[in-house]
């Protein structure tokens, strides 16, 4: 007897009041789960854009909610992990499918109540840690722990140091590129006219990858590496074309004062910054919508008796829970957490969101192509941190950061924490 009501004869009949009780609590957690990814993420896409002034706060809402929830909804994929990332024991799994199904539930209610309360605190935490470290809470206690794949631990747990060194070592260096190349010369604005296209391309060449390598990975695309680089160099060469349009429109002999002339080019910079912004919110949606999606897409395989692997098949319905969890996320509270990367960690203009948000973007990139496990939060988080070190360490508020850093720590535990909690709770519940 499958809890809920639904005997293990039949499958579940997609009427109201024929699916069973779990079904629909695991549908609210799962929507739960998903409001809070787009309280607490919304961060990794729009912040920079919104501490820089390139975007108000209702715009990047509105912009991030549309690319968000494409991203969700039409390249979500059409299966994803049943545990996600890999962190538990198939074979050992699949002999407690009840207890996986009391899991998956609390990892949910576990990982969406973490992040609810960071996303409180204004604290941008990594979601994909926050789900990880729950199921790693409930199968260890629940499936034991040798269940767990504590090498798969030790990688996550090695990406707290590589995410914001990768990317915060490109930031550094975008950064003073920019300023060496642009800003600090006797003529920015001609200068920017001149270099410009160089950034476009660049910019339009990194979209392209982003979206191959981690938007639409979801639709097994499969393309070989030299193939990927060529479509997206062809983007790039788009980019500048559009680039030196644009370029070309910006009068230069109207423009007199020093002040005039810096806001001129830091226009440039709010398109360019806007562009690799939406870019990374397209790719988040399609990738993190799993972290809510995942778990719910699990509870329903082992609710109707399906064939129980690595992998779960997603139906359109999920999907579009993940998406609308996640846009509503965005226009509730996603302010809190744009207001800690955007404006708290240090000041930033339109062209040091620019390197910072083009820093996480080729950190993103790589880090997929070489398969180095990084969290997208803890990637832009430290793009910022380096353009601000670029400034100088009193460019930078190290309480903000000390409270980020300690933050981030502390996720796995407390997730893990939590999740024995819930699963103790739904199982006594429902079992």
């Amino acid at each position: 007897m499958i809890p809920g009501g639904v005997d293990g004869g039949g499958a579940l009949e997609p009427w109201l009041f024929d699916i069973p009780v779990v079904l629909w609590i695991a549908g609210v957690l799962a929507l739960y789960m998903a409001w809070t990814i787009g309280a607490n993420d919304v961060a990794n896409a729009m912040g920079t854009s919104v501490g820089s002034g390139a975007l108000t706060v209702r715009k990047a809402i509105l912009v991030a909610a549309v690319l968000e929830f494409l991203g969700a909804y039409l390249v979500g994929g059409h299966v994803t992990d049943t545990v996600r990332k890999g962190m538990l024991d198939m074979e050992i799994v699949a002999q407690h499918t009840d207890l996986l199904l009391y899991g998956m539930l609390a990892s949910l209610a576990s990982a969406a109540t973490l992040l609810l309360g960071a996303t409180r605190l204004g604290l941008p935490v990594s979601t994909t840690h926050a789900i990880v470290g729950a199921i790693v809470g409930f199968g260890a206690v629940g499936l034991g722990v040798d269940a767990v794949n504590w090498g798969k631990v030790s990688q996550i747990v090695l990406s707290w140091l590589t995410s914001p060194l990768l990317s915060g070592v490109l930031g550094f260096l975008l950064f003073l590129l920019t300023r060496a190349w642009i800003l600090d010369r006797e003529d920015p604005l001609g200068q920017v006219r001149r270099i410009g296209p160089i950034f476009f391309f660049y910019v339009f060449f990194i979209i392209g990858l982003v979206t191959l390598f981690k938007g639409l990975k979801n639709l097994k695309l499969d393309l070989a590496l030299p193939e990927a680089l060529l479509g997206s160099a062809a983007l790039g060469l788009v980019g500048a074309l559009l680039g030196w349009i644009f370029l070309r429109r910006v009068d230069v002999t109207a423009v007199d004062a020093s002040r005039e002339r810096f806001s001129q080019v830091e226009r440039v910079f709010v398109v360019l910054q806007v562009l690799t912004a939406c870019a990374v919110a397209f790719a988040h949606g399609s990738n993190d919508v799993a972290n809510s999606i995942g778990p719910l897409a699990a509870v329903v395989s082992v609710a109707r008796e399906l064939p129980l692997g690595s992998k779960a098949p997603v139906e359109p319905w999920m999907l579009a829970l993940g998406g609308l969890g996640i846009v509503l996320g965005l226009a509730t509270w996603g302010h809190r957490v744009m207001e800690t990367v955007g404006k708290k960690i240090t000041e930033l203009t339109p062209s040091r969101g620019f390197a910072a948000e083009l820093a996480a973007a080729t950190t993103i990139v790589l880090a997929s192509r070489l398969g180095i496990p990084i969290s997208t939060t803890h990637t832009l988080v430290g793009a910022v941190l380096g353009v601000g070190l670029a400034r100088g360490i009193g460019a930078l508020d190290l309480r903000v950061v000390g409270n980020i850093v300690v933050s981030w720590v502390a996720t796995l535990p407390i997730a893990a924490g939590l999740s024995v909690f819930f699963f103790y709770f739904f199982k006594g519940l429902l079992g």
